[in-house]
């Protein structure tokens, strides 16, 4: 099957490899700083590092299903709270500690309800899609916000410090976050954006590029719509799980609010801040939003007036996002070669 009848441009080779590699070596470059900022960074500025990490992975799921598929969910926070009920559950209910096998579950957990979901859900595009998603979101929430015996209502449950690779680590709760656990979310960060690279580079990335930007004519040369829709949902679906344990450890808390609509449009926040069109682009979405909220909630109390703002300006004048508008002016430079 041809890339062409696939309805897939294809390039020269010399500005087919910038664009495939470059998402790679971004990755690779922020990696690199992240493994070097506990030797000269505050511990605070550590701590907002986790959840950076965590909405990166959840985003490079996110993107999976936006900017390579096609698809806007409105109720993706589902998934992350799904990871950090999942995470609280198993420590505090079941006294399950180890943190690959709390993973393994959530990402078990995360796949099917996806597969429920994503089978009712992929079946529409555009706002439809958008609706479907955001309507289960908020099921959710009220499932968490209301029986309270199951999962503590507005109070969230628990979630205790697990054990990484079966060590227990020494030392309070900083000195944990800080040190083995965030490295451990780094290489987990790099290891699952390796994998997710793969994905938008192999076969099954081509046939997700080409159902966004023909469904028909993707369905006449034999791609599988539904079967392609419903593995990229899973697969985004799985990556917000891992995303949601992390923001549950982190915090040492599984609140509701974690699965609210507003939590849902941070992500789509994140993605359009960073440009969903590049691969790299929500994870510098990521990093940008929480660096800006943590600026602004400084500054005033109304920081949601001035984050609305600056999304309102954004999308009318940088709509292709942060790492877009780097990408262009790059072309620009070396004159489109």
């Amino acid at each position: 099957m041809s890339q062409q009848s696939l309805g897939v441009s294809v390039a020269s080779p010399r500005r087919r490899t910038l664009p495939h590699l470059s998402g790679l070596w971004a990755l690779a470059g922020l990696i690199a700083v992240m493994a070097v900022m506990p030797f000269f960074a505050s511990s605070y500025m550590l701590l907002m590092l986790l959840p950076f990490f965590a909405y990166a992975i959840a985003l490079l799921g996110f993107n999976l299903l936006f900017g390579t598929t096609g698809l806007l969910s409105f109720g993706h926070a589902l998934f992350l709270g799904v990871g950090a009920y999942t995470a609280s559950t198993l420590t505090s209910k079941f006294g399950v500690l180890s943190y690959e096998a709390i993973l393994l579950v959530s990402m078990l957990v995360s796949g099917l309800v996806a597969l429920v979901v994503g089978a009712l859900c992929v079946r529409y595009t555009k706002i439809f899609f958008g609706m479907l998603t955001l309507a289960f979101g908020m099921l959710f929430h009220s499932f968490l916000f209301k029986f309270y015996s199951v999962t503590g209502g507005d109070q969230g449950m628990r979630v205790l410090r697990p054990l990484l690779l079966g060590m227990d680590f020494g030392g309070g709760k900083t000195g944990f976050l800080i040190g083995p656990f965030y490295y451990y979310v780094l290489v987990l960060f790099a290891v699952l954006g390796l994998v997710m690279w793969r994905i938008t580079e192999s076969p099954f990335g081509l046939h997700l590029k080409a159902i966004r930007e023909n469904a028909n004519k993707a369905a006449y040369v034999g791609v599988q719509i539904f079967r392609m829709r419903l593995a990229a949902f899973v697969i985004s679906a799985i990556y917000g799980g891992i995303g949601g344990t992390i923001l549950a450890i982190t915090t040492g808390l599984a609140d509701p609010e974690l699965a609210y609509w507003t939590h849902s449009g941070n992500l789509v926040f994140m993605a359009v801040l960073g440009g969903s069109g590049t691969f790299i682009g929500p994870v510098i979405g990521a990093l940008a939003f929480i660096a800006l909220q943590d600026i602004v909630m400084g500054v005033t109390q109304y920081w949601r007036f001035v984050m609305g703002a600056v999304l309102v300006l954004l999308v009318i004048f940088l709509p292709q996002g942060i790492s877009g508008a780097f990408k262009m002016l790059f072309f620009r430079q070396s004159g489109g070669k």
